[in-house]
């Protein structure tokens, strides 16, 4: 089924044969869409549980436009952000490394015209679109809770998409360095403190001076500054440097990932 697939998508996405690793992938999920509710599920239960629970604590809190917002509108914008990070490295993590190193998926795929930049760019855009699936979602129900306060949420999307490509990339590049799943461990030391400060539940400006620079070069940041600029109104230059800081770790994860797969997989 997935040589078929291979075969009837030639020639598209800039005259590569990377929808053909998209067609592959929608095929298999069409069976295992639970798989792809449960990502989303995992931010709404956070903001149910933090951003309405606490924030019944905590109440109103100080925006980044120094507008006064409810807790869960301040949170809503970072899960929203989380979700996009953590539908992109799923994909290009444990499932590349499974298809790479258990299934020999991609050595079967190099038996047809497809490329190891195929592979890549194709791999790529799956998780940029399932990262792009949870922030619509995620998106609407903040607009129908009344958590959006702001027609410049409608630029959220496409920040989305460069989100979901440039941690699809890095994730991608890493997962091609992997040798065993403990190798895994340094995935989740790197996504687990970046969700939890990458002034996701509180603002940048409770940290201490050096933490908050080192927050502020964070991936995961960018993304959460950006999100939650456009949802609240508070869009200024600077966001300028998120997005070009978005859009050079992407293009450099996918420079390692191609050669890395290139290497792994023609040697």
């Amino acid at each position: 089924m997935a040589t078929t697939a291979l075969r009837v998508t030639p020639g598209l996405l800039a005259g590569t044969r990377a929808p053909a690793i998209v067609e592959r992938n929608l095929i298999v999920y069409r069976h295992s869409w639970v798989l792809l509710i449960s990502g989303l599920l995992e931010p709404l239960f956070y903001l149910l549980a933090l951003g309405v629970g606490v924030g019944r604590l905590v109440g109103d809190i100080t925006g980044p436009g120094g507008e006064t917002l409810s807790y869960a509108a301040f949170v809503a914008p970072a899960m929203l952000a989380s979700s996009i990070m953590n539908g992109a490295i799923i994909d290009t993590t444990f499932n590349v490394f499974f298809k790479l190193k258990y299934a020999k998926l991609y050595d079967a795929v190099l038996a047809t015209p497809v490329s190891p930049l195929d592979i890549t760019l194709g791999e790529i855009t799956w998780s940029l679109g399932r990262g792009l699936l949870y922030c619509g979602a995620f998106l609407a129900f903040m607009t129908v809770t009344g958590l959006v306060t702001s027609w410049w949420a409608l630029l959220v999307l496409p920040v989305a998409a460069l989100a979901g490509f440039s941690f699809a990339a890095v994730g991608m590049a890493t997962t091609s360095f992997m040798r065993t799943w403990q190798d895994f461990e340094w995935v989740t030391l790197a996504t687990v403190p970046m969700f939890l400060l990458s002034a996701t539940f509180y603002p940048i400006t409770t940290y201490p001076p050096g933490l908050q620079t080192v927050v502020r070069w964070t991936p995961l940041y960018q993304v959460v500054d950006l999100v939650r600029s456009l949802t609240t109104g508070a869009v200024h230059p600077g966001l300028v440097w998120n997005v070009v800081y978005l859009a050079v770790l992407g293009a450099v994860g996918l420079v390692v990932a191609r050669a890395r797969l290139a290497t792994l997989l023609l040697k």
